[in-house]
This record gives structure tokens, C-alpha cells and sequence, in this order.
């Protein structure tokens, strides 16, 4: 008789619910990152028009600047986008869900009919009202409903559905964009609203937020929810993961986002016609979405093998170290950049999905009547603070008259993330709490 030794356990069964909705969250999330990508992709022809009318010359520092400040404006209404975690737990991930995609295709799908850059500037900060809440909502929905031992790798699955966005919008551009207008490509945002119909239809809400809330005499208040997080049980996490998720956004919307833009000048200073560094706009924003993707499909093993914090030090070495180099020195190169950035940002890529991780890790933290409130504070708070960065971003640019440099010092703002990961929560092997 052979003693000591472990047989492998196949993986549950996932329910109808359960697969239905996955590809609901992950659906909203791809969607929703094609939305949040759109702007970056159009960014210079939409300026270079919207500029003009409203008064303003279309040079390349302004469109930097200006460029930066809506994307500061959409940080702004992504940091106003908690509110769906309260609204979440109260009331159900699945009605949450569908809100916030209505919010966000709405108003992006208004985003084609502006006639000024300050019409598109409102409409930005209610798009990232909406587009800030899905991720949080879909995350929180999965977690809870996924069983345990498919849990985690289901958090990296839904993950990659916001890159599989910036792939979406990359291919829209190439054929849309590039031929019919930055105008149309907003349009097309307001695709999403189509997807609550067969969530309404066809998915229930979590297991876990039901049996724990389902009885409406059970549920908190959404201020018990949020204050919860402040609670001495929970109050160091919070900040704590708040503070993590700044530094992501610093290197997701100084780093990532740029990558257009970076990517559109580069081919302009070599003399490529402007259709065709659009279309290499798109494969640069391709080439990340790929990297992100694969990024978040091995993010869960490696985290059930290192645990939480030393594996999101992996991926915060990988993202600072590839925006310093590509936007420090490859975007600089002469007379031909483009074959090195691109190879950086596939590596930016990788490293830019340690955003899975707080889908991942955030869930594990914090029990049912808050765990909605949890996900959609640390994910939207540190947005504010994002506004500012952004600012930075677009001042150095004005100051400097170049887009690398400015870029490239936002790296420096992984080394605090590393500084800060010991304090992290660490849940490897632990259970989501109920």
C-alpha cells in the first residue's frame, strides 16, 4: 500500500450561473477597457480638430497638455465611481453591474457628437463614473460566486478581459478610426448598453451575497458598508491597498496610456503620412493588450506559489523598469525606434497586469457586507490622487516639449509600491471570508 501521496483533485464544475456570469463581468470589463482605450487611440487627431474650435492652437505641446488634463478630468470621475460599491453591497452585484455599463456607453457614445474640447471634458468625468465601477462590481461578483478552488484563476481570466478591450479598440481604430474618424470610434462605445439586456436576462445574483444578504432585513445600509473599511479590523488594509492601487494607476495612465500617443509621434518623426501611424498606433496598443493578457493569465499561478506581496514585486519591478526605458531612452532613439519601444511594451505589458492581482487579492480581505464597498474605494481613491500626477505628467510635458521624459520619472513611483508591500495583507492559502 503506497501511503504519502496526494492525488490530484479534479476542478468544480462551474454552474450555469456561474459560466453566465463570468462572461458577463469579463464581457462588461472588455468592453469597458475598450471605452477607457478609445480616447487614448483618437487622442491626437480628436485634439488636433477639437483644439481649433474651441480657440486653442492644435501644437504638440498643447496636445499634451490638454490631453493630459481629460485624462485627468477621467481619473477624477473614476475616483467619483466608489459609490457602486456601496450601492453593490446594498443592493446586488448583478443591478450594480448593469448600471455602470449603461453609465459608461452613454456617455461615451455622446463623446462622437462634441463640438469642443470642453463638452468632451464633461462628458470624460461622467464616463469614468461608469467605467470605474464595473471592474470592482464584476471582480466582487465573481469572487463571491466562483467556487473556491477556481476562484483565484477566475479573478486572472476576468482580468484579462479590460487588455482584450485595448486589443478591441487597437483593431476598431485600424479600421474604423483610420478611415471614417476619431468620431465614429466613440460611437461605437456605446456598444456596451447591449450587454445588460442578456444580463438582465440571463444572470442571477451571487450564492454568497445571497445566502449572507439576501433577506433585505439583513443588508447594511450603504454608509454601515463603507465605514466598515475605517473599522479597526480593517482600517490598515485599507489604506494600505488604496496606496497600491495609486501606484498602479500612475504607471497604468502615465505608462500604458501613452503608448498611442508615444507611439504616433515616433512614426510622425520619421516620416511616416498620419493614416499609417495610426494604424502603427494600433499595434503598438495590440502589442500591450497581448502582454497584459498573458500577464494576467499567469499572474494567479505564480501568486499561489510566492503568495500576494512578492509576487505583486514582481510585477512592479516589470512595469517601472519597462516605462524607464522606453519612454527614458527608446523613445529617443534615431532614426529608427519603433521595433525597440515596441518590444518594451510588450514587457510594459506584462508588468501592467499586476491590476489583476487586487481583483484577486482585494476579495480575500474583506467579508461579504463589505467586500463590494472594499473593492470600489481602493480602486477609485487613489484616482484623486492620480488626478494630480497627470497634471504633473502634462505640465513636464509642456515644460520639456517632449512626451519621454516626463513619462519615463513616473517609474520612480513603483519603488514606493515596493516599500509599502510588506505591510500588504497576505491571503495565500486562505479562504474568501464570508
Amino acid at each position: 500500500m503506497v501511503t504519502g501521496v496526494r492525488v490530484a483533485q479534479a476542478p468544480s464544475t462551474l454552474t450555469p450561473n456561474q459560466i453566465r456570469g463570468f462572461w458577463a463581468a469579463w464581457g462588461g470589463w472588455a468592453l469597458d477597457g475598450m471605452d477607457a482605450s478609445i480616447y487614448a487611440v483618437v487622442l491626437v487627431p480628436a485634439l488636433m480638430e477639437l483644439l481649433p474650435r474651441s480657440g486653442i492652437a492644435a501644437t504638440a505641446a498643447n496636445i499634451g497638455y490638454y490631453g493630459s488634463i481629460l485624462l485627468a478630468l477621467f481619473l477624477f470621475g473614476w475616483g467619483l465611481s466608489m459609490v457602486w460599491g456601496p450601492i453593490a453591497d446594498r443592493f446586488g452585484r448583478v443591478r450594480a453591474l448593469m448600471l455602470t455599463i449603461l453609465c459608461y456607453s452613454l456617455f461615451t457614445f455622446l463623446c462622437a457628437l462634441v463640438t469642443n474640447i470642453w463638452q468632451l471634458a464633461v462628458l470624460r468625468v461622467l464616463c469614468g463614473i461608469g467605467i470605474g465601477g464595473e471592474q470592482p462590481i464584476g471582480g466582487t461578483f465573481v469572487a463571491e460566486e466562483w467556487p473556491e478552488d477556481r476562484r483565484k484563476m477566475g479573478a486572472g481570466y476576468m482580468h484579462t478581459g479590460y487588455y482584450f478591450g485595448f486589443f478591441l479598440a487597437a483593431l476598431a481604430n485600424y479600421f474604423i478610426g483610420a478611415n471614417f474618424g476619431w468620431r465614429w470610434m466613440f460611437a461605437l462605445g456605446g456598444a456596451p448598453a447591449l450587454l445588460v439586456s442578456w444580463i438582465r436576462r440571463g444572470v442571477r445574483e451571487s450564492a454568497t451575497w445571497q445566502e449572507k444578504l439576501g433577506n433585505a432585513s439583513r443588508r447594511p445600509s450603504m454608509r454601515q458598508s463603507f465605514m466598515k473599511l475605517f473599522s479597526p479590523a480593517y482600517r490598515r488594509r485599507t489604506i494600505v491597498n488604496s496606496l497600491l492601487f495609486l501606484v498602479s494607476i500612475i504607471g497604468l495612465w502615465a505608462g500604458s496610456i501613452y503608448v498611442p500617443t508615444a507611439v504616433t509621434q515616433i512614426a510622425l518623426r520619421q516620416g511616416v503620412a498620419s493614416a499609417d501611424a495610426a494604424r502603427l498606433a494600433s499595434y503598438g496598443t495590440g502589442l500591450l493588450s497581448i502582454g497584459t493578457i498573458l500577464g494576467c493569465v499567469l499572474l494567479p499561478v505564480i501568486a499561489e506559489r510566492l503568495g500576494r506581496r512578492l509576487t505583486m514585486g514582481l510585477y512592479f519591478v516589470l512595469m517601472g523598469a519597462s516605462i524607464a526605458i522606453a519612454f527614458g531612452y527608446v523613445f529617443y532613439i534615431a532614426p529608427n525606434a519603433l521595433p525597440a519601444f515596441y518590444a518594451m511594451v510588450f514587457l510594459l505589458g506584462l508588468g501592467g497586469a499586476n491590476f489583476a492581482m487586487y481583483t484577486l487579492w482585494i476579495p480575500e480581505q474583506y467579508p461579504t457586507e463589505c467586500r463590494g464597498s472594499a473593492i470600489g474605494f481602493t480602486s477609485s481613491i487613489g484616482r484623486f490622487v492620480g488626478c494630480a500626477m497627470v497634471f504633473l505628467v502634462g505640465a513636464g510635458i509642456a515644460h520639456f516639449k517632449t512626451l519621454g521624459v516626463p513619462v519615463a520619472l513616473t517609474s520612480m513611483a513603483f519603488l514606493l509600491g515596493l516599500l509599502l508591500l510588506p505591510f500588504g495583507e497576505e491571503t495565500k492559502g486562505k479562504p474568501l471570508p464570508v
